[in-house]
């Protein structure tokens, strides 16, 4: 961790940087070129200006103060990270707390310049707050890389061989994928398709990478003709196979670093459909002064969601699989909490452990989070071997991780009983267990979108005036990110183009319960949206459980389950069961049936 001397330090090198330049602001935001959620070391600025480690970030700096906004997910663990640096925390979407733009408006002037770093902010941000700042009438500077000057030992970009995903698990051609890009461009009237996402590029042309950690991705940009397409990637990431495929599937390698460049001087002879929500700005900014742009979600951002049925059988295989592990880790857990040494820090590699020993593991999904009790009020809480509270034997470790396996990326999360619990933990647990269970077992019209499936999940809290401050459920890619769009399930935002959930379409489902310095709570559990029947009212979808591990049966006071709750919890309980029996013997076998016993 980065001390918080050093943090001011850089901030006034940024300060005598921005005087020199005649700037008045600067923001960065935690980002990289392709508008990545999770990014490499090279691209972490505003961790390397701040101290704060969290992936949503927009820090603002001035001759004196600074800013940083952050979400609801990081509002405890940013304020530590922030304390005694001098930056204000600005906690988005509290009372009082001002939008990024709605602070430009109050502080630019006329004559004052804004500076960002256009290659490192996704192209929609960059223009909401050029926007805001030239409606207060300040100049902006959109090619303004602070990190460039002053990060001294910057670490380089990473550069690691990309592998090709066989047809055979992938469950249709590189060919067909582009095949069918092109067919949704022709339809759209676009002559050119470039794509900046990286987890896009990956699925598209069916290769893997990991030049981000967790993330099988390589960084990349695919720019995507009639009849061409041209990928701009490290050369040191191509070996002698790779290149042979590109030649197959007839796609033309150039150098990363080029792509800018080859851009400039590129003749676009019709509109270029760019998604500008995962496009930087400076890429939005270009390809606009050279044709015209048809600003549309990439054609592989919903084609990707709706996995096909080899994409479907592969990830049934390793979520049972994956589950079976977390099951064993939550016996063991609890047979040492209380007899052996335990920290947050060696339960994670447990978990770890567990995982890495399942036929066809690649690595982590993410980092895993193992907290226990206040820690775990911080959702996205990291401990580490020097920083670990020690297990005790009493209330709650919350553990939330996953894996990347050649079939599956997986993800759940429990929160386990190590010992005695209180009244208001065994009630907000139960509460949470009803939320997770009303989602996952909820039939719903096709067309309802992931606002209206959010309201389900809430409701239980909802009637003891409880909530959470972070979304319900997320997408979830196919041997690639943990987080993927277009569908989540969260609180409607505003947004009039909320994307339906569709059958194929696998998405968590992770309410929870967070009581800053006492406990946190949260139950993630993985579901796959199919469908269900056809009535004379329309369709009907529904959801399957893709994770099978018990819920904490020690936490339930059943005075909060409705008589439909407990038919929800002992029917999953049934299912886990059913489905997990096979893969254990002995003492864990018969602990696993008292733990899915009926209520």
């Amino acid at each position: 961790m980065t001390s918080k001397e050093t943090i001011r330090k850089r901030l006034e090198m940024l300060r005598a940087l921005m005087a020199k330049e005649g700037i008045r602001l600067t923001l960065m935001k935690s980002t990289d070129p392709h508008a990545s959620e999770y990014i490499c070391d090279h691209f972490k600025v505003t961790e390397y200006f701040s101290g704060c480690t969290s992936d949503n970030v927009v820090l603002i700096t001035d001759a004196v103060n600074a800013y940083l906004w952050t979400d609801g997910r990081y509002f405890i663990s940013a304020a530590n990270e922030l304390m005694d640096t001098g930056i204000t925390l600005m906690r988005m979407g509290m009372k009082g707390v001002p939008t990024v733009e709605a602070f430009l408006k109050k502080e630019l002037q006329p004559g004052d310049v804004l500076a960002l770093d256009g290659r490192n902010m996704d192209a929609s941000s960059g223009a909401k707050y050029r926007a805001a700042a030239e409606k207060a009438g300040a100049e902006v500077i959109s090619n303004f890389d602070a990190a460039e000057e002053l990060w001294v030992g910057r670490p380089e970009k990473p550069q690691n061989p990309v592998w090709i995903l066989p047809e055979e698990l992938a469950g249709e051609s590189a060919d067909s994928r582009l095949a069918r890009i092109r067919r949704r461009m022709e339809e759209e009237g676009a002559k050119h398709h470039i794509v900046s996402s990286l987890d896009d590029i990956a699925w598209i042309l069916n290769i893997r990478g990991s030049d981000i950690a967790c993330c099988p991705v390589c960084l990349a940009y695919l720019l995507i003709g009639a009849e061409t397409a041209d990928l701009f990637i490290q050369k040191g990431e191509v070996d002698q196979e790779t290149a042979e495929y590109f030649r197959q599937i007839k796609v033309k390698t150039h150098e990363y670093e080029e792509v800018f460049s080859y851009l400039e001087n590129y003749h676009f002879e019709g509109a270029v459909l760019v998604d500008s929500g995962h496009s930087s700005y400076e890429m939005m900014r270009l390809i606009s002064e050279k044709a015209e742009v048809l600003d549309l979600p990439n054609p592989s951002l919903a084609m990707k969601a709706r996995k096909n049925k080899t994409e479907v059988e592969n990830s049934r295989h390793y979520y049972l699989l994956d589950s079976a592990a977390v099951t064993r880790f939550i016996y063991r857990m609890k047979n040492k909490v209380g007899h052996e040494a335990v920290t947050e820090y060696t339960a994670a590699c447990e978990m770890d452990r567990l995982r890495s020993e399942i036929p066809g593991f690649l690595d982590l999904s993410f980092g895993t989070i193992s907290a226990y009790n206040a820690n775990a009020a911080m959702a996205h809480y990291q401990a580490s071997e020097e920083n670990a509270a020690t297990v005790g034997n009493e209330g709650f470790l919350l553990v939330d991780s996953g894996g990347q396996y050649k079939g599956a990326t997986t993800d759940v999360t429990r929160t386990i009983a190590v010992g005695p619990l209180s009244a208001e933990m065994k009630r907000d647990y139960t509460l949470t267990a009803a939320a997770n269970l009303r989602l996952m077992y909820s039939r719903f019209k096709k067309g309802t979108t992931g606002s209206q499936l959010d309201l389900i999940a809430r409701s239980p809290l909802y009637e003891y005036g409880i909530d959470y401050d972070h979304g319900t459920g997320h997408g979830i890619g196919y041997i690639l990110n943990v987080h993927e769009g277009p569908q989540r399930i969260g609180k409607y935002t505003g947004n009039a183009k909320e994307s339906p959930m569709e059958a194929g379409m696998i998405t968590s489902d992770e309410p929870g319960v967070y009581r800053e310095n006492l406990y946190g709570i949260r139950i993630e559990s993985i579901l796959l949206c199919v469908e269900d029947c056809e009535t004379e009212f329309g369709e009907f979808l529904r959801f399957d459980p893709l994770t099978y591990v018990p819920l904490e049966r020690d936490a339930i006071d059943i005075r909060y389950l409705t008589a439909e709750d407990r038919i929800l919890l002992n029917h999953y309980h049934e299912e886990v069961r059913a489905k997990l029996s096979g893969f254990f013997t002995g003492e864990e076998r018969k602990w696993l049936i008292e733990a899915t016993e009926e209520i």
